[in-house]
């Protein structure tokens, strides 16, 4: 199976780490986004379906654009951004004026260090895999052969990192663009998901 991933365009609060905040886009964000699906459109890339995240960022254009392309669209509530719990909404310049270490430690080494009150890596990990597991079953029932995902940089990256086989500490340096398609090839084998990197069109 084939998936796009589409991370969400620039948002009103794009300077900080928004998480679960429901932050939504601005009309730049938008027209990033718009500007990269157009480019796939136009090579007459065609979707079964569309999946996307519930906040708000990537929710508004991906009801928008099931509409456009009149494909069906599903919700799924484990693809949402990673929680910072109380760095959430907050810049990461802040951050780093007020807990330079807990930060540096952060980017570093993500499975050991994570955000004061907020979701660790491995929990994490386990609910996007619960998200891809869920939109691998969809998929298969429906005969769905390629999807276009909407969701977070956090998740693009985390994934990025399962397809390369690389160390999960690894994630923060993994791309993930604003308004960017990734392209992934999703398999299941003995009852686990599985992510290659595919190269995009």
């Amino acid at each position: 199976m084939r998936l796009d991933l589409l991370r969400h365009g620039e948002t009103t609060l794009s300077h900080t780490l928004r998480g679960h905040t429901d932050d939504e886009l601005t009309e730049n964000g938008w027209l990033q986004m718009q500007s990269t699906i157009q480019q796939y459109v136009a090579r007459d890339t065609n979707w079964d379906v569309i999946f996307s995240s519930p906040l708000r960022r990537c929710h508004a254009f991906a009801i928008n654009l099931a509409e456009q392309l009149e494909r069906p669209l599903q919700l799924n509530m484990h693809i949402k951004e990673m929680y910072f719990g109380d760095w959430e909404g907050i810049s990461t310049q802040s951050i780093y004026e007020n807990e330079p270490e807990l930060l540096a430690n952060f980017w570093q080494f993500p499975t050991k260090y994570h955000a004061p009150n907020g979701e660790p890596l491995e929990q994490f990990l386990q609910r996007v895999k619960v998200g891809f597991d869920e939109i691998h079953t969809q998929m298969k029932i429906h005969q769905w052969n390629r999807a276009l995902v909407v969701t977070h940089g956090g998740v693009i990256k985390l994934l990025t990192c399962l397809a390369r086989q690389q160390n999960i500490d690894d994630l923060l340096t993994m791309p993930a663009e604003l308004g960017t398609l990734y392209a992934l090839n999703l398999t299941k084998v003995d009852n686990q998901i599985h992510f290659s990197e595919k190269t995009a069109i």
